[in-house]
């Protein structure tokens, strides 16, 4: 028997939904109802199918600025939320580990990785609170726990420092009826982790599936054997934010075909 996940009528934010995990979360939160809005620092070609346009809001969310229009569009909108999903993002930091990073690169990670989170929860949480129900996904990565130091060890740990920011802001708000909870992938083969194969599959003349298998290696492996889908990602989140996972909050679920060795 199939797992229905009814969501609606919940109003929603995900952030960073024009583009791969976001994207493929807001395509999935639709399709079981919720009421979506969806930001990005640009307004994409398309629409995310389901997301009126005037609930897709542009806003740059490594700044202060960029985090208020969001959290005054919830407000003007809806007035309250329901759920609370931080997508948003990643990392352009060089390779060349520690050295290679200057206080402007270290600054850029924690406003993308971390601090948007913060500051849309400080200003969105108490809706949930004042409700005495509301759920709040903060998507980390398997990275605060394996970090690479060679290329992303900055974005290690904005990550690892939202996980521990999350797991302590659900202890805080639990109690007042809010779950907070926190998803984990590995290597997830979006539109950009295709775009990196395709490259690395050029430079080095072989084919895609070979340029895969190197890249994986190149993280440590994947003994699933191959890297998640977005899709996969945002069932989670979906069945994360439903009802039949009423009693769970708190914790991290990781999702990553088991590249992480240990439990």
């Amino acid at each position: 028997m199939s797992l229905s996940i009814d969501l609606s009528g919940r109003r929603t934010l995900v952030t960073g939904g024009s583009k791969g995990i976001g994207e493929a979360t807001v395509s999935r939160l639709v399709e079981a109802g919720a009421t979506v809005m969806t930001t990005a620092r640009r307004l994409p070609p398309h629409v995310p199918s389901g997301v009126s346009e005037n609930l897709f809001i542009t806003a740059d969310l490594t700044s202060e600025e960029g985090c208020r229009t969001v959290s005054d569009a919830v407000h003007r909108h809806w007035g309250g939320i329901d759920v609370l999903v931080h997508v948003v993002g990643g990392s352009d930091a060089p390779s060349g580990g520690f050295a290679a990073l200057t206080e402007e690169q270290w600054t850029r990670e924690l406003s993308l990785n971390l601090l948007p989170a913060v500051r849309l929860d400080r200003a969105l949480l108490p809706l949930m609170v004042a409700c005495g129900s509301g759920v709040v996904v903060h998507v980390t990565s398997i990275q605060s726990q394996l970090p690479l130091p060679d290329s992303t060890l900055a974005y290690a740990a904005a990550k690892a420092a939202l996980s521990n920011y999350s797991k302590g802001l659900s202890k805080e708000v639990g109690p007042k009826g809010v779950r907070v909870l926190r998803v984990a992938p590995g290597w997830v083969e979006t539109t950009a982790a295709t775009a990196l194969i395709e490259r690395l599959a050029q430079e080095a003349g072989t084919d895609m599936d070979a340029a895969r298998q190197g890249l994986m290696a190149s993280l440590g492996g994947i003994p699933f054997g191959r890297p998640a889908k977005p899709v996969e990602v945002a069932d989670l989140i979906a069945f994360l934010v439903s009802d039949h996972s009423g009693c769970i909050t708190g914790t991290e679920f990781v999702i990553d075909g088991g590249t992480v060795p240990t439990a």
